[in-house]
């Protein structure tokens, strides 16, 4: 399992040029790295994410559409990387997640909250429009009229209303929060990574395929996966009745 952690906090873990840099980094070793299994991403400090560094917006003056199409594209090549990766991620959100926090939390595979989590959207608040993501995961996971409303309105979300909504899978205490995303990052890397992989790729298809495309996609995929090792271990697991072991197998 890699951990990536936030590590701003007493700037609130905003996103500032480096940092998406650093993301953008760091996904390609755990896209890359076959022996990453599961991804945890953290933060240190009261707050998940607060969103863009607004401050070097205001600094680049003329130069800000350049300054944010740079940042954009490590930040959007960091969030393609996560999410088409075979290895899933689990993103732990403490405190407030805002702006580009908002879309960190909405692209990851699973999503656990502390209790004193928040979340909103906050990009129209400062007369921007999203990035990170945003767009695309929030309609996919709550529906268009609750994204067009998180987004119009800046809403702010306590962590139970955006479980409700389905942005989250889980809220916890915030004292069990480390130990609750390290333990299903464990169990999702003792899972079968390629299997994960195949899967995230035909969710993501659901949204653009028809039926009967989307159907095809999935015959496919699980008959290819039965011949692969991690089928075949789990078969074999199965029928013999015992727990498959995935992490010791070299896909062929």
């Amino acid at each position: 399992m890699a951990t990536i952690t936030l590590n701003r906090p007493d700037a609130h873990n905003v996103l500032n040029a480096d940092m998406v840099r650093d993301l953008m980094e760091v996904s390609l070793i755990c896209a890359d790295d076959a022996d990453v299994r599961a991804v945890l991403l953290t933060a240190e400090g009261k707050a998940f994410c607060a969103g863009g560094d607004l401050v070097s917006f205001a600094q680049a003056g003329e130069a800000v559409s350049r300054h944010i199409t740079e940042m954009t594209t490590y930040l959007h090549a960091a969030c393609s990387r996560f999410a088409r990766m075979d290895a899933p991620m689990v993103v732990a959100v403490n405190g407030v997640a805002a702006g580009a926090g908002l879309s960190l939390a909405a692209m990851g595979d699973f999503a656990i909250a502390a209790s004193s989590a928040k979340f909103t959207s906050a990009y129209t608040g400062a007369g921007l429009t999203p990035d990170g993501s945003c767009t695309w995961f929030l309609p996919r996971l709550m529906g268009l009229r609750r994204a067009q409303e998180l987004i119009f309105t800046n809403r702010v979300l306590s962590a139970k209303e955006a479980q409700e909504w389905n942005l989250i899978n889980r809220v916890v205490d915030d004292s069990d929060l480390r130990d609750e995303a390290v333990a299903v990052a464990t169990k999702l890397a003792d899972g079968p990574t390629g299997a994960f992989g195949k899967v995230k790729q035909l969710l993501q298809y659901s949204a653009i395929d028809s039926l009967e495309g989307q159907m095809e996609r999935e015959a496919r995929t699980i008959a290819a996966a039965a011949s692969l090792p991690e089928g075949q271990e789990g078969i074999h697991a199965f029928l013999e009745k015992r727990r498959p072991n995935f992490r010791d197998l070299q896909e062929g």
